[in-house]
């Protein structure tokens, strides 16, 4: 029992390979032993084989290639808010609603390229497909700052204030929209796949392989943060004072050596291939326990019964423990007469299905909540990236006589505290908790979301006091272009706690994605963090629309008019920051009823007769 409740203390992403031939399977199964253990040991020998290519040698080219494309994405987004209203001269709500609907499609398409990936045609081609798209994206983009006939005539910086200059053609905003377009399409194949395919390499049934994929999630996440704070300043600096067709010429040209990179090692991947739709099988565990409404299941707290469980096929390593949540969903694994074949494979694939699909259509039912905890968490993140820069743009950026931070740059206070911040985490406060809470990872993950979470709605309270201290600020000392006498470094506290959201929320969501999804699906899961911040855009855009519309009247600017000394912004701080407690209650009440993803455990006698033993994390 000792040796059991160890395991429990294991992650969630903890990979049991089982060396059992007969391992949770019902009675039909086992008719043969010595044939199920032949099986499974070509099988191990299957999928041994199958890995022995990949592992740390085709990191260089993965980490590289993804490198380089967040360097290329990254590097145009960090300063476009400045780019749309410099160059294009969009006051800051129409920029803001491009931004937000862009990032919004470029986050919900992951999932269309998450189900192309796992049904149909891999992830090796599904990310060289992308980055072929992203490249010409970039291109794009890169020609309407080059060209003169795709930007309005110039504009005084005194005009562009007083809103007096000539806005883009219907032409010249299709040439841009097109550009971003490509960004999107690029977009929902890298995305969703870049980590899993990454994560394919290693073999997660050894102690290496584990290590592994540990480490990689590590390099990961450090190489995520070294390109934003390059991209954050070098890369915005050069577009706010050099250029800007070189500084989306230089992201451009890390995108082309992202796709000759990614295809240099080609001969070393390992290439996962696709199994069918991983929907079908959600799909199929509904109708059969809708078909089986009326069977009766076993008493509460009883797993025992005729329960349909072959042996795993293709690329899923982790057998899932048959759990009493969701209980109505286990009627669809009932077997019943007729339902199997002489061979013992299933006769209607709509009618039953196996233990295994229902734990995983459970795992994606118990997810859902939580995923839709965190699109409201995100919005105050999606401010960094528009209204932040709006502030910074009104307030004094000068570091001495003679250097002006650029406004996108700002953001690289977030990255600078999670870059200081993850490694203290990881090494002295985690193995702190970990003797306090007995738990591998100091906190669950759903602990450290939640922190992420109320730092999301601090972030924005002080967002909005910072911005009335700026308003007053502007209003008391007049500028000829509306500038407060305040440092630009005002912002940093909101930035800050930003950083100590993302560090929390955005890495924890990460992780607690692919942890709790179905191994095969960890593409759809990495996609569905995507649509997190896709959800987070829309509504960011819906507020931003409304408070625009229905604010102010009787002579009043609405609160997000284009003057912003005009403007009540920190009340729209204050609107998401309300809206962030709400958030916070529910999502409480979803992490106290979620239930981890189960582990196996096996545990075999002398006879060589194997017993299971089911796990509930």
């Amino acid at each position: 029992m000792a040796v059991l409740e160890d395991k429990r203390k294991q992650p969630s992403s903890y990979w049991l390979h089982c060396s059992a031939k007969c391992f949770h399977m019902p009675s039909w199964t086992c008719s043969n032993p010595s044939s199920l253990e032949k099986e499974q040991d070509q099988r191990d020998v299957k999928v041994s084989t199958k890995r022995k290519p990949g592992g740390w040698k085709a990191m260089p080219f993965i980490l590289g290639n993804e490198t380089f494309e967040r360097m290329a994405t990254f590097g145009l987004l960090a300063n476009f808010m400045v780019y749309l209203m410099k160059k294009l001269h969009l006051d800051q709500v129409s920029a803001s609603n491009i931004i937000n609907i862009w990032s919004g499609v470029s986050n919900f398409a992951p999932m269309v390229g998450a189900f192309i990936s796992d049904a149909y045609v891999g992830k090796f081609r599904t990310i060289a497909f992308s980055s072929f798209a992203l490249l010409l994206g970039m291109v794009t983009v890169t020609l309407t700052a080059w060209i003169p006939e795709l930007l309005p005539p110039p504009c005084t910086q005194q005009r562009l204030d007083l809103g007096q200059c000539i806005g883009p053609t219907k032409a010249q905003l299709g040439i841009l929209i097109l550009g971003l377009s490509f960004l999107s399409i690029g977009g929902a194949g890298v995305r969703p796949c870049s980590i899993p395919f990454g994560v394919d390499q290693f073999d997660p049934t050894t102690d290496e392989g584990k290590k592994g994929i540990a480490s990689f999630f590590n390099w990961y996440y450090t190489t995520f943060t070294v390109i934003l704070l390059l991209t954050l300043t070098v890369v915005v600096y050069i577009q706010d004072s050099v250029s800007w067709v070189l500084g989306f010429g230089i992201p451009t040209l890390c995108m082309f050596f992202s796709v000759i990179l990614f295809f240099i090692g080609t001969n070393i991947y390992v290439h996962v291939k696709p199994e069918g739709s991983p929907f079908s099988g959600i799909v199929q565990v509904l109708v059969a326990a809708y078909r089986k409404r009326r069977i009766e299941l076993p008493a509460d707290g009883e797993l025992d019964g005729n329960f349909y469980d072959p042996p795993l096929k293709g690329v899923v390593l982790t057998k899932l423990p048959l759990t009493d949540q969701f209980r109505f969903l286990n009627k669809a694994a009932i077997i019943e007469e007729g339902e199997l074949k002489p061979d013992g494979t299933r006769s209607d694939h709509w009618r039953l299905c196996s233990i295994q699909q229902v734990e995983e259509f459970k795992c994606i039912a118990r997810i859902i909540p939580i995923w839709a905890a965190g699109i409201i968490s995100l919005t105050s993140i999606t401010q960094q990236g528009t209204f932040t820069v709006s502030q910074a743009l009104k307030m004094d950026r000068h570091l001495g006589p003679n250097f002006q931070i650029p406004a996108g740059s700002m953001g690289v206070i977030s990255m600078i505290t999670i870059g200081l911040w993850l490694p203290f985490y990881d090494r002295i406060l985690v193995p702190a908790l970990r003797k306090i809470t007995k738990h591998e990872g100091g906190i669950t993950l759903l602990q450290r979301i939640g922190i992420g979470i109320l730092f999301s709605i601090l972030s924005m309270v002080v967002a909005g006091l910072i911005e009335r201290v700026r308003r007053a600020s502007a209003i008391l000392h007049p500028h000829p272009h509306g500038v407060a006498p305040m440092s630009v470094m005002w912002l940093a506290p909101q930035l800050i706690l930003m950083g100590f959201c993302e560090a929390f929320n955005i890495l924890g969501q990460i992780e607690f994605f692919n942890r709790q999804f179905p191994e095969h699906m960890t593409s759809v899961g990495n996609a569905l963090f995507s649509c997190s911040f896709a959800g987070s855009s829309y509504l960011s855009t819906f507020l931003v629309n409304v408070v625009h519309r229905y604010t102010g009247g009787h002579g009043r600017p609405d609160w997000l008019t284009k003057d912003l000394n005009a403007g009540r912004l920190e009340n729209f701080y204050f609107l998401i920051a309300g809206m962030g407690v709400l958030n916070l209650i529910y999502f409480l009440y979803c992490a106290h009823r979620y239930r981890y993803k189960g582990s196996a455990v096996q545990i075999q006698d002398n006879s060589h007769d194997v017993e299971l033993r089911s796990i509930k994390a």
